[in-house]
């Protein structure tokens, strides 16, 4: 099968590519990139990019799709639905399923159902410890073999350093980047929201920002000490920003990600206890928003992720106190994104596209992807950077609904969705409504 992506804008940092180029998809590869008005190979179909922005496939790492054991509030392919919607072609399922994702046997049935979904790659994040409870390690070598790749206990910050210590010893030997939630939660007990002004008017427990930064440091030691490759996950606060850049001055493989709901809201959001501004790490006051902003435009952040975490409506529905943390995110982010960062000036498309493209792919080591080399997987995500658009949340193709952002009118947004050289997501031209043109 032969695609030519024809007309448009492409964007590769792995090639020094910004500006007008066709290219053509052979066989689920990158075939060739040739010039506009070259003509169409014999049997070739063409996608019209006119206007458009032509980039290496979007890469999430940080998804939960809580497929095993929690269907009601996600399936796999419809997490891969919504990926596709937003422009992703990838995600990192994390492995906060039931049962954990801490051995090959599941490992193997979400990479199946994945397959079966044929829809965005997924590619599975296996545990540090057996059934994340922070104690004994999982088989991170089974699991690296049945395709695992990263580590975390992903919303269970491993409490010991002795047990981080000896995980990231073990990741390095199978070259897993080692995946950690910053958070002391001796210092976090209880705590529902940023722990400041706002938390003390609303007489919400507060959840403090030293807690990340503690964490954040630790890891960052022994990172030092073993060698390891150490990603921090949805980072949030000034401080755990400030030890990363010191981080990278000292040359350790430490990276991070940030959130779109942590660069775009700030803990007054939660003023009207609205349970789907609770999630964790939370929203943080404007000095944090600020240093997210400044991270994200100097190069300490490496990566967008969206932490998409869906939840069914009548767990949210209950009182803040008592609402699980987490909001939807994958249809939303790289409008958010559009809107926040690049039309706000705070960095242009390029960087975008390092952030959600390049850099993820290096970060988890997909090997073929955030690029559109020759040979390359053809996976691509397609923007129109000056698309006004409304997300409606009942029209989302996740199972949940939990979202501050319902009838937030964005500009910017993917388009069109290609993973593996075959159309995935077409944006419906006349309606908001997310269009998938597979689901074979």
């Amino acid at each position: 099968m032969k695609l030519l992506i024809a007309n448009g804008y492409l964007v590769d940092p792995t090639q020094g590519l910004n500006g007008g180029k066709n290219l053509l998809i052979e066989d689920g590869r990158v075939a060739a990139l040739v010039a506009h008005g070259d003509g169409v190979p014999e049997g070739a179909e063409v996608f019209d990019a006119r206007g458009l922005v032509v980039a290496p496939g979007f890469i999430d790492l940080h998804t939960h799709l809580r497929e095993p054991g929690q269907e009601y509030k996600e399936t796999i392919a419809s997490g891969a639905a919504a990926a596709v919607a937003g422009g992703w072609t990838s995600v990192c399922a994390m492995p906060n399923t039931d049962p954990v994702n801490d051995n090959p046997a599941v490992t193997r049935f979400i990479i199946e159902q994945a397959e079966r979904a044929a829809l965005a790659n997924v590619f599975p994040v296996g545990a540090i410890t057996k059934n994340s409870e922070g104690a004994e390690l999982a088989e991170m070598g089974e699991m690296r073999r049945a395709g695992v790749v990263a580590v975390s206990d992903d919303g269970r910050p491993v409490p010991s350093a002795g047990v981080m210590r000896r995980a990231m010893e073990y990741a390095r030997g199978f070259d897993l980047p080692v995946v950690d939630h910053c958070e002391d939660r001796s210092l976090t007990a209880g705590g529902v929201m940023h722990e400041g002004n706002w938390s003390l008017r609303l007489g919400l427990r507060g959840h403090p920002a030293l807690a990340e930064e503690m964490d954040a440091l630790r890891d960052i030691a022994l990172a030092e000490l073993t060698g390891a490759r150490v990603h921090l996950a949805h980072v949030s606060t000034r401080g755990a920003l400030a030890a990363v850049r010191r981080a990278k001055e000292r040359g350790l493989r430490v990276t991070c990600e940030v959130t779109p709901h942590h660069f775009t809201l700030e803990d007054d959001a939660v003023r009207d206890y609205d349970t789907n501004t609770k999630m964790c790490p939370p929203l943080r006051s404007h000095e944090h928003v600020e240093a997210i902003l400044e991270a994200l435009a100097d190069g300490t952040i490496d990566a967008i992720a969206t932490d998409h975490a869906p939840h069914h409506a009548d767990e949210k529905a209950l009182e803040y106190d008592q609402a699980p943390f987490g909001i939807t995110g994958l249809e939303t982010a790289v409008g958010l994104a559009f809107e926040r960062l690049v039309h706000a000036g705070v960095f242009g498309l390029e960087r975008l596209v390092q952030l959600c493209s390049v850099n993820p792919a290096k970060i988890f080591s997909l090997a073929g992807r955030g690029t559109l080399r020759v040979g390359a997987h053809a996976d691509v995500t397609i923007l129109d950077p000056e698309h006004v658009w409304t997300f409606t949340a009942s029209a989302s193709l996740s199972k949940s609904r939990n979202t501050p952002f319902d009838n937030w009118t964005m500009r910017g947004a993917a388009v069109a969705t290609i993973v593996a050289g075959r159309l995935v997501y077409r944006r419906n031209e006349t309606t908001e409504a997310a269009a998938v043109a597979s689901q074979h």
